[in-house]
């Protein structure tokens, strides 16, 4: 499950690679997991030679096994600060959380120097900390910040406040540094929250 969620829809045959597992042994597990309705099968996947290939994804239930913070009592929280308080005032809640968050992330990172990829991986350190299952990717241009899980995601989806502060923190992270890009969003259907991360030529 871990595999089909930091790496989206797999085949059997890449899982057993991974897992360094039999084929059997892995549809021997994908097929319990699908009786738990965890995992499912996605449609065939067209192959430029051999028969088309299935691949197996984690299904909402599955996603779910992931820890969403409190994610209940967050709703009945934002629902009541909405109701009582107003959007204007919730939305400067969020932003007050972000700038904690921002400032602490500062104080790690500047131990670190100028250097950009220590100070990225740092950063996917702490998130990862947080629980948002983060990793970096080095791309041709730059890197990308990849969140695997959003333990807030029920809190983002009832605030898009929560998003829209988390992308304004990064470009403060790296203010004058990089150039912080939102490639995938989670709430936009994607898998996953992914950042573009691309340094600022120096003058």
């Amino acid at each position: 499950m871990h595999r089909l969620k930091t790496r989206g829809p797999q085949s059997v045959k890449i899982l057993s690679k991974q897992l360094d597992m039999t084929t059997m042994g892995v549809r021997q597990h994908l097929t319990e997991l699908e009786k738990k309705t965890l995992v499912s099968q996605t449609r065939e996947e067209k192959q430029t030679r051999g028969r088309p290939v299935h691949l197996w994804k984690l299904t909402r239930a599955g996603h779910q096994q992931f820890p969403d913070s409190h994610s209940q009592v967050t709703l009945e929280l934002i629902n009541v600060i909405r109701t009582t308080l107003g959007e204007d005032s919730l939305n400067t809640l969020v932003d007050k959380r972000n700038e904690d968050l921002l400032e602490h992330y500062r104080q790690v990172l500047n131990t670190l120097g100028d250097e950009l990829p220590p100070r990225i991986e740092k950063l996917a350190e702490l998130r990862s900390e947080e629980g948002y299952m983060a990793e970096v990717r080095l791309t041709p241009d730059g890197w990308l910040l990849i969140e695997n899980h959003c333990p807030i995601c029920a809190a983002a989806d009832a605030c898009q406040q929560f998003c829209r502060s988390e992308l304004n923190m990064f470009q403060e992270l790296f203010n004058n540094r990089a150039r912080i890009e939102r490639v995938d969003h989670l709430l936009a259907g994607a898998r996953r929250c992914a950042y573009k991360i691309t340094m600022v030529p120096t003058p």
